[in-house]
């Protein structure tokens, strides 16, 4: 039986004639279906929408620009686990394709009235190429949006591992107003053995050093991505981080699934490990006399807690609005995904044949704009859900079932959530005026 879903928010958008069903469409659709049939075998689309759920649009736009790498680091999505989509791939995006997805990105914002699109240059390591051919594609979304959405924005960063920062780089990346996110497992060398080149030789003293130079610039400093590692001490890690003054940490959990679980700690095993290495660092961040940073997690834990939005595809229950397009042109899902399965982010869609209207039907596209009815009935019924949202859609995975169960880090997140809550708690409290 196929299973529809129905309600939640509407957002009218305008539909245009729907693509026909390309071979890559239907031959993506048939994998999907073989390793998730939810959602791919069981959401009816059609039915949702003709029953009044419209899509939300896509405000943020993954742009592959370098498909290589300069370092190998023995964890990653891209290269390391299921999806090895990357070796059919060009190296890099051509100017053609950038060209293309500026326009098509100009018709989704024109189509769906975007005061404001994302992008993130991503890759590999897009640092590989040159900061004038880095800037082409932000240069050209901006133009193609000054012709048919004058009153969209952008904003631009762009994800890099630090190796290849330097001065003269930095400097032109800011002057092109793109802002510059880092990748690093901790601050000290310990803590980035994984992260090597191609030879095996460690990474962490050129990202250091690019990492220094970067601080110089906070204007264009964007933040630092952490990967939580329960092999290392939790404060210590986050300690280290400060020392190179980073406007914001990302804490990530690392990508897992119920078929491929997540790494234990190193000593006993313990049944929160990943809620408690993020409980030591908010108790760490949290007592601090002075803010030295911003840890996002905790603060969409805080706002979630509060009934505020957080702009998070991790947590909550807020529909995902992102899209990936790859150095071929394909248009894709997060590529998180791609640590499930092989093919687990692609659609089968391309500029050419596709719109960005054309993904907002995609069954795990859908999927994901629906919040808590996309959830696990034990998910549903958590008097968590409003915060956790069933956790990163990644984590749901299970092979032969798909992402309809709870989160693989369902434990860890409520010890964390829990936690936070009691905290926020007692700030309140002790800040009450008496009676």
């Amino acid at each position: 039986m196929r299973r529809t879903i129905t309600g939640g928010p509407a957002l009218p958008a305008p539909r245009g004639p729907a693509a026909p069903t390309a071979p890559a469409v239907l031959a993506a659709q048939a994998r999907h279906a073989r390793h998730a049939p939810w959602p791919y075998a069981r959401l009816d689309v059609p039915a949702l929408r003709a029953a009044g759920h419209h899509p939300h649009p896509v405000r943020q736009f993954v742009l592959k620009t370098h498909s290589r790498c300069n370092l190998a680091c023995t964890y990653c999505y891209v290269y390391e686990m299921a999806d090895q989509s990357w070796r059919t791939r060009p190296a890099a995006m051509a100017p053609a394709t950038a060209l293309r997805a500026a326009d098509r990105i100009a018709e989704h914002a024109a189509a769906h009235g975007l005061p404001r699109v994302d992008l993130v240059l991503h890759g590999g390591e897009p640092l590989l190429a040159a900061p004038a051919e880095l800037a082409a594609p932000v240069d050209a979304v901006r133009a193609a949006l000054a012709r048919r959405s004058p009153g969209t924005r952008v904003t631009a960063s762009v994800q890099t591992n630090a190796t290849l920062l330097t001065r003269g780089r930095i400097a032109a990346l800011a002057a092109a107003g793109i802002r510059i996110g880092v990748s690093l497992d901790g601050g000290l060398p310990a803590h980035n053995a994984r992260r090597v080149d191609h030879a095996g030789r460690p990474g962490f003293g050129a990202a250091a050093r690019g990492l220094r130079l970067l601080a110089r610039h906070p204007a264009a400093y964007a933040g630092v991505l952490c990967v939580a590692d329960v092999a290392q001490d939790p404060v210590e890690t986050y300690e280290s981080l400060l020392a190179f003054a980073p406007p914001a940490i990302g804490l990530l959990l690392p990508l897992a699934n119920w078929s491929a679980p997540p790494p234990g700690p190193p000593g006993p095993a313990t049944a929160t490990p990943y809620g408690d290495w993020l409980v030591a660092v908010f108790e760490r961040w949290w007592h601090e006399p002075a803010r030295r940073t911003r840890i996002r997690i905790f603060e969409e834990v805080i706002a979630l807690l509060l009934g505020l939005p957080a702009a998070t595809e991790s947590l909550g229950l807020a529909p995902a609005t992102t899209a990936v397009v790859e150095t071929d042109g394909s248009i894709e899902q997060a590529d998180s995904l791609k640590s499930a399965y092989e093919g687990a982010a692609a659609t089968g869609m391309t500029l050419d044949t596709h719109s960005f209207d054309d993904l907002l039907d995609h069954p795990g596209f859908a999927a994901r704009q629906l919040g808590r009815e996309a959830l696990a009935a034990d998910c549903r019924s958590c008097p968590l859900v409003e915060v956790c949202g069933g956790g990163h859609y990644p984590h749901r995975y299970r092979e032969g079932e798909g992402f309809h169960q709870p989160s693989v880090y369902c434990a860890d997140l409520q010890t964390l959530i829990r936690h936070i809550a009691r905290a926020v708690h007692t700030a309140a409290t002790n800040r009450r005026p008496a009676s």
